[in-house]
């Protein structure tokens, strides 16, 4: 006997008012069916099927990497329609285990609790209690607390709409008792749908006892069906993340105000202030401080770095020591080494700096490779674009570049060199030179300056 998970996510999610599939909608970085993934890829099983049918292949198109077997699901006629789609595929002493692509926090525990229950009776189902059940089907139980059906909010009863324990849709049930159910489904109901939850009528009508498991918790099996529920399901998801990196040491100057979407490898004593956005996968060393308002992704940062507020950082290197910000744009393949300090309004693009450098004010180097010791004025920035190719700049050792100086690539200016300032440096500078280029400062006295 093996595991079979089926993931329904073909709905449409008219209430997010949007042209993208429900399932396609991001939380904390992933969207809500890669989330649902993840989980079921941590269980044992054979196989994970996928139903996918509002917006055509546009969810296995952005999926592609999953380990799935698609099925599409050409009309939407209701949960029960939709498993049917899947059941010939699957072998009649397995157990399936049905989840659902729009509810994204369901925990690894509850799923191997329900799968366990389902060992001995061939049926479990995973239930809770709400304060307010309005629009999830109720669970009806006999006088010995037998589960013995399930009726949806649009045809329950005023009665049966008093009643908090409310159906998740989450259930493992023997593949052929599923198949034989779900194929006499009927769609005699409001909606005209085949009502996946109309198997536990049939169930106990054969004598098979549905085993209940209660959720470890009321939010892992909330639906996402509108925008609020999804920034919800966001802030819960992030104020956990928050707690797990604070109870391993990271200090979080306000958890409600973190967002992390991807992974954070941390060392010990960092501090991150407020609005911190991290993305990716993200390495950070010892003794690091990040200040307020500040975005990481793909980037490894080492040991007593500080990164001031407001500063940008994609899928660079940072050494050790580093000063960098505020208001700094780190862009992609940048290395800095130890003791480097990149200041305001800074920002560097595919540029590797050397030891010990400063490019401290109002500076663009894009394709560039400086080296140890070096001093970049204010307002330097490498021309290394010509309308249609990159080009590199090389600034070697103990180099002293002055402000408001262009650099015109391919150029090289080698160790120990002076680029005055303003100058514009379009051929290579030899070591220990001065390259100078400027028109003769002319001085007119007594002048009368134009009026209205």
């Amino acid at each position: 006997m093996g595991l079979c998970i089926v993931i329904l996510a073909a709905g449409q999610g008219t209430r997010m008012y949007s042209d993208k599939p429900k399932v396609l909608h991001t939380l904390a970085g992933k969207s809500l069916l890669e989330h649902v993934y993840q989980t079921a890829m941590v269980l044992s099983h054979r196989d994970i099927y996928v139903v996918y049918g509002h917006g055509g292949d546009q969810v296995p198109n952005a999926l592609q990497d999953f380990q799935v077997n698609w099925v599409e699901q050409e009309e939407q006629l209701g949960t029960g329609h939709a498993v049917q789609q899947v059941l010939p595929d699957i072998p009649d002493v397995d157990n399936v285990l049905i989840l659902y692509g729009d509810v994204p926090l369901i925990t690894e525990e509850s799923l191997n609790t329900l799968v366990d229950a389902a060992a001995t009776t061939g049926f479990s189902l995973l239930t809770t209690h709400l304060e307010d059940p309005h629009g999830y089907g109720r669970i009806i139980r006999d006088e010995d607390s037998n589960i013995v059906a399930i009726v949806e909010e649009k045809d329950a009863t005023e009665e049966q709409k008093r009643i908090f324990e409310i159906n998740t849709g989450f259930m493992v049930v023997k593949a052929d008792l599923l198949k034989r159910w779900v194929n006499s489904l009927g769609n005699d109901n409001k909606q005209n749908e085949y009502y996946l939850t109309d198997i536990v009528a049939k169930a106990v009508a054969d004598n098979v006892v549905i085993a209940p498991v209660l959720a470890e918790s009321n939010i892992e099996v909330k639906g996402i069906n509108n925008r609020s529920q999804l920034a919800e399901a966001e802030r819960y998801f992030q104020l956990v993340q928050a707690h797990h990196l604070m109870h391993r040491g990271v200090g979080l100057n306000d958890p409600a105000r973190f967002d992390l979407r991807g992974e954070l490898e941390i060392g010990r004593d960092n501090e991150i202030d407020i609005n911190v956005v991290i993305e990716g996968r993200v390495k950070l060393g010892n003794n690091v401080t990040i200040g307020a308002n500040c975005y990481l992704k793909d980037t490894i940062i080492a040991d007593n770095v500080n990164v001031l507020p407001n500063t940008m950082i994609d899928n660079a290197v940072i050494g050790s020591g580093c000063n960098i910000g505020p208001f700094a744009r780190i862009r992609p393949d940048t290395t800095l080494d130890d003791d480097v300090h990149i200041g305001n309004f800074v920002e560097l693009k595919k540029t590797d700096i050397g030891k010990g450098s400063k490019v401290n004010h109002l500076t663009y180097l894009g394709d560039s490779h400086i080296g140890t010791e070096t001093n970049i004025g204010a307002g330097t920035i490498t021309c290394n674009y010509d309308g249609a190719f990159k080009h590199q700049t090389i600034i070697g050792d103990n180099v002293f570049v002055g402000s408001d100086v262009q650099l015109i690539a391919p150029v090289k200016v080698n160790n120990g060199a002076t680029i005055a300032a303003g100058t514009t440096v379009t051929k290579d500078v030899a070591e220990d030179e001065l390259a100078i280029s400027r028109t003769e400062q002319k001085t007119i006295p007594k002048w009368q300056r134009p009026k209205k």
